[in-house]
């Protein structure tokens, strides 16, 4: 809901602040007082493009700042509007409110602001969009696009679900075809490629290297290398710690710490007992040391012909690395992949069969589905034409029509998304299913029903607008709908009727209406009135009384705002709109 909006510098208005509540609020004012540059600030903060021309002469911008709303809301789209923020990293204010800023430069770019952060105008617009619908006479895009007609219908006939269950299905059939088009194509290629890998990964079986192996037989090479002088150095050093050889060294490490700890255990003085348990300790080390020693030397070859051997083993591995990666480690691991990637490579023709006939299941599955589709739509359309009929009745198109055309899209010779039906029709299986909607309207008897888009004036849209929103208001309760003079041409009983409308309506949704007629305005909850401040021909909003209200209605009437005759009409037409059982 749209709680509070601004407006610095657009238009007419230099400054003004106007607060809405739930329910219908309406904006009057004089002709040229700036009542649309309300409907043109809540077009910016929707993303609309800026134009400077609407810059407030004499000013460097202007400014637009809504604050929103969304305690009415129910969770799906309140956790679509969170993914929104968050993305953005926009923050909500300490009441939990969501202000959203538009500001347009006389010259120079315009920048947008959500939640207190700088964001690129589309993301603003994806925010606000989901809360505002705006429908002015010149704002007919929204209906003329047929996506936006689709839809409208896909709410009114509850088909969302069917819609969800297509779109599942046609993303495994178009993935399954992808693939068997791309088997077909590349089936040469397909068994070429495992051709190599099997030769590849017969070679490496054929070699069988192990985790690790040719660092461990660069060590053994260096080893067998070096094997005189490997030997030489532990033998000379076992010796020297154990005394095992000649007096080449003198007395050896070992009898050194053990005549050490014999002096030492030979006092009674505490500090050098607790030294011969140092040296105690120290001693034992090094006989560990000349143990292994001693089986180091014992475990060298007696001579080098095992380095022959080595050397082939690693000529073995590096044939391997040279082909299939920088180690025997990533060797291993290229294996296992080609492995899990010869598993997918079913070149045969039994292979080739199954994803047919796996292609051909999901299709008939899918052709189902789109006739499901199909069918709600076609009854969702007679009910939703009947109703809207029904509803521009009311509001002065006595004789106009409404039908919705619900035609299958047929498809187009070497279409991709081409799907066969029972029927043996071939159409297109698009995104949205395989119909397509179109509007139609003919505003009185006798006339041919065309597209709404070419039928259509924009008073008559304007209607056609509010006729399905108020069809469509069981859905996306608490979101704002914006009027802009929707009940242009029209007056006496039926502006009665469009107030009424409006005011139904406005008990799902919040309503604001741009209107210039008293029998509308009557019906509002609020009342809200642009009216020049008489500085510079600015303009301001202001939020009327009740006296306020019957004044204003009675210059909407007939210009008659200070007559008693005036004011006592207006006063009539305002308790009869408030007493009115909708």
């Amino acid at each position: 809901m749209l709680t509070e909006i601004r407006i610095d510098s657009l238009g007419a208005i230099s400054s003004a602040n106007a607060e809405f509540d739930r329910g219908l609020t309406v904006l009057t004012g004089e002709t040229g007082t700036g009542k649309t540059m309300v409907v043109t600030g809540l077009h910016l903060l929707g993303g609309a493009r800026a134009d400077p021309t609407r810059v407030r002469s004499g000013a460097e911008r202007a400014v637009v700042e809504g604050r929103f709303t969304t305690i009415d809301l129910d969770d799906a789209m309140v956790a679509r509007l969170e993914e929104i923020l968050d993305a953005s990293g926009s923050q909500r204010d300490e009441d939990g409110s969501v202000i959203a800023l538009r500001s347009v430069a006389s010259s120079g770019p315009s920048r947008a602001y959500l939640g207190g952060r700088s964001v690129p105008a589309k993301s603003l617009s994806g925010f606000t969009n989901e809360l505002l619908a705006l429908h002015g006479q010149n704002d007919q895009l929204r209906l003329m696009r047929p996506e936006e007609q689709r839809g409208a219908l896909d709410r009114f006939a509850a088909s969302v679900p069917a819609l969800e269950r297509y779109r599942k299905l046609r993303d495994a059939w178009l993935s399954a075809r992808r693939d068997l088009i791309d088997r077909r194509n590349r089936a040469r290629e397909l068994a070429q490629e495992a051709d190599r890998l099997h030769f590849a990964l017969n070679e490496i079986d054929t070699v069988d290297p192990q985790p690790g192996e040719d660092d461990a037989l660069v060590a053994d090479i260096v080893r067998l290398s070096e094997l005189d002088t490997l030997r030489e150095a532990a033998s000379m050093a076992r010796a020297a710690l154990s005394g095992m050889s000649d007096d080449t060294f003198g007395p050896s490490a070992v009898d050194c710490l053990g005549r050490a700890r014999a002096a030492l255990e030979s006092t009674d003085d505490a500090t050098l007992r607790a030294l011969a348990e140092q040296i105690g300790e120290a001693l034992t080390v090094v006989l560990d040391a000349v143990g292994e020693l001693g089986d180091y030397a014992d475990e060298l070859p007696a001579d080098a012909s095992a380095l022959d051997a080595k050397l082939a083993r690693q000529a073995q591995l590096r044939t391997l690395t040279r082909k299939y990666a920088a180690d025997v480690d990533g060797v291993l691991r290229w294996a296992q992949e080609s492995r899990a990637q010869l598993a997918q490579l079913d070149v045969s023709e039994e292979g080739l069969a199954a994803l047919e006939r796996q292609a051909d299941e999901l299709g008939r599955e899918l052709a189902q589905a789109a006739g499901d589709l199909s069918n709600i739509r076609r009854k969702g359309a007679k009910r939703l034409a009947k109703e809207v009929t029904a509803e521009l009745s009311a509001l002065a198109m006595a004789d106009a029509a409404f039908t919705i055309a619900v035609n299958t899209d047929l498809a187009d010779e070497g279409d991709p998304a081409a799907l066969t039906l029972p029927t043996g029709e071939r159409v297109r299986a698009g995104v949205d299913g395989i119909d397509q909607v179109e509007f139609g309207f003919a505003a009185h008897r006798g006339m041919t029903e065309l597209p709404l888009a070419k039928s259509a004036s924009g008073g008559e849209l304007s209607r056609v607008m509010l006729a399905l929103e108020v069809v469509l208001a069981a859905s996306a309760a608490g979101t704002t709908m914006v009027f802009d003079e929707v009940d242009a041409g029209v007056g006496g009983w039926a502006a009665v009727q469009i107030g009424r409308r409006l005011a139904r309506l406005a008990r799902t949704h919040q309503v604001i209406v741009v209107t210039h007629l008293p029998q509308v305005a009557a019906y509002a909850d609020v009342h809200l009135m642009v009216h020049g401040t008489g500085r510079d021909g600015a303009s301001g909003v202001r939020r009327l009384t009740s006296d306020e209200r019957v004044a204003e209605l009675a210059r909407m009437l007939a210009g008659l705002g200070e007559s008693d005759s005036g004011r006592a009409h207006a006063r009539e037409l305002l308790d009869a709109a408030q007493n009115d059982e909708i």
